[in-house]
């Protein structure tokens, strides 16, 4: 039975209004005094993501109800209202937006010369919209807020990317996730047409006939499909990141790739679960040919950002397998590895940036025998790269070892495709590693040799711990997940 929302209201806007007024601040500080700007910016991002914690530590988990909910007058003569609060899903979504802007403004620092204070207001405008994204409850809203999450991405890849190719993969990130998300605005105002309202809360009640539940999950599918992203639509994603800037790399990897997924559990799954249950084979099939075919792909990848890239294609596939595995192991599980995909990655990522910041190419084939000149990145490579490969003790193995116990119950010939493709994951992982940091050095194409700094070792040292600590003591994750999930999986009455 459908819970219904907390009645309670709580001021907790804080998460939402400090990147607002830290984004605006700078505007008025000339660009000359770059320092005052990063160190608004920083502050801004900081406190933001020690107020994020509050909601966690007056989280009820025993109960599904949207807890901290608040509402705003926006289309009052349309019905409809900002809306928003926090369950067990979202909780510890918007504490990974807050831990990784931070991080994302730090990495930047030295190259934020060159319009700083653009780079800082595009930063927290993100941080902004994010937070908002996944404290909102309703779905027109969550239409329109992860199409302006696009706005600053776009700027980023586009002003701060690395190469001459930034603005067409800028262009094809910005298209590719614009157009498919029109299918969705589709499907938000039909369910309007019907309802009367977009209030989320009323949507799940709404009793809609099998045909058009399979209407409505088609274009929403057609819409988080992208962002995951699914084969074949995943293009977008390697360009990307291979242009971006590593603090783009990382914030890209760490929170927008999670809005595919997180849609199909706040929306798609909740408001037409017999679409849902019918349409698990057309999920499952692409899913797992996207696992097989892009840990293949990446093992033939060239460039380290690549096979980063599409790395994350075969995990975030991984994921919508759990997902729509109709069952507490498979949903739960699936939600461990969206939050330890913003660390693990991020990470890898943030390794890339060293090496390029030293030695100005990504190629895998100038690399060699960097552990007798850089052993503390080889070491937190080493690290980074024992989490990509799922290994007990990591943050990526308490996610995926329940996705692949809950897509057994419902399929094991998926299941089994599943597990192989972990098996290519730690080939590729194992790959990539020995290439870079084995062997011998190649002097003729490297030439300047300095290991990772104490600045550049601070900021992958959250990545490490939060890493371990997911992976050797995730209990408090399920335990304020738990009844949300359960909730999902009784409200859609899977089997």
């Amino acid at each position: 039975m459908l819970e219904h929302f907390c009645e309670c209201y709580s001021d907790l806007s804080g998460p939402i209004l400090c990147p607002v007024l830290g984004s605006i601040t700078p505007l008025f500080i000339p660009n000359s005094r770059i320092r005052p700007i990063r160190l608004i910016g920083l502050c801004a991002s900081l406190i933001t993501f020690f107020y994020s914690p509050v909601p966690r530590i007056q989280f009820d988990p025993s109960t599904a109800k949207s807890q901290f909910v608040e509402s705003l007058r926006w289309l009052p003569y349309e019905n409809i209202h900002f809306f928003w609060g926090i369950d067990g899903i979202s909780l510890f979504f918007v504490i990974l937006t807050t831990f990784l802007i931070p991080i994302c403004i730090s990495v930047g620092w030295s190259g934020m010369r060159s319009y700083g204070k653009e780079y800082i207001t595009a930063s927290l405008i993100r941080e902004f919209l994010m937070i908002a994204v996944f404290r909102m409850l309703d779905p027109l809203l969550f239409y329109v807020l992860p199409e302006s999450v696009l706005i600053p991405m776009f700027i980023i890849i586009g002003v701060w990317g690395s190469r001459q190719r930034k603005i067409k993969a800028a262009y094809q990130f910005f298209l590719y996730t614009l157009l498919g998300s029109v299918f969705m605005l589709l499907a938000i105002l039909l369910i309007l047409l019907q309802t009367g309202t977009t209030d989320l809360q009323i949507s799940l009640t709404t009793e809609l006939s099998e045909r058009r539940q399979i209407f409505l999950w088609i274009a929403s599918f057609a819409s988080f499909a992208v962002k995951v992203p699914m084969v074949p639509v995943h293009i977008w994603l390697p360009e990307a990141h291979v242009e971006a800037p590593t603090a783009g790399s990382v914030i890209l990897a760490g929170i927008p790739l999670k809005l595919g997924t997180y849609g199909f559990l706040r929306f798609s799954i909740p408001m037409f679960p017999e679409a849902t249950l019918s349409s698990t084979p057309f999920i499952y099939t692409p899913s797992a040919i996207a696992i097989i075919y892009t840990s293949l792909t990446t093992s033939r990848q060239i460039d380290l950002k690549k096979i980063i890239a599409y790395s994350s294609v075969a995990h975030m596939n991984l994921v919508t397998i759990g997902m729509f595995s109709p069952n507490i192991q498979g949903i739960g599980g699936s939600i461990l590895p969206k939050l330890s995909h913003g660390l693990v990655p991020s990470a890898l990522f943030l390794c890339v940036g060293v090496l390029y910041d030293r030695h100005k190419t990504r190629l895998v084939r100038y690399y060699g025998g960097l552990v007798s000149t850089m052993p503390n990145l080889s070491t937190i490579f080493f690290s980074s790269t024992l989490a990509n490969m799922s290994s007990p003790g990591t943050s990526s193995f308490i996610g995926e070892f329940p996705i692949s116990v809950g897509a057994f119950q419902r399929n094991s010939l998926v299941a089994t495709l599943a597990a192989l493709g972990m098996i290519l994951g730690a080939a590729y992982s194992l790959w990539l590693y020995n290439r870079v940091v084995s062997g011998n050095l190649k002097p003729d194409f490297l030439h300047k040799f300095s290991d990772s700094n104490v600045r550049e070792v601070s900021i992958f040292i959250p990545f490490l711990v939060g890493v371990v600590r997911m992976g050797v003591h995730p209990k408090v994750f399920p335990d304020r997940m738990h009844t949300s999930v359960s909730n999902l999986v009784q409200h859609g009455k899977f089997h």
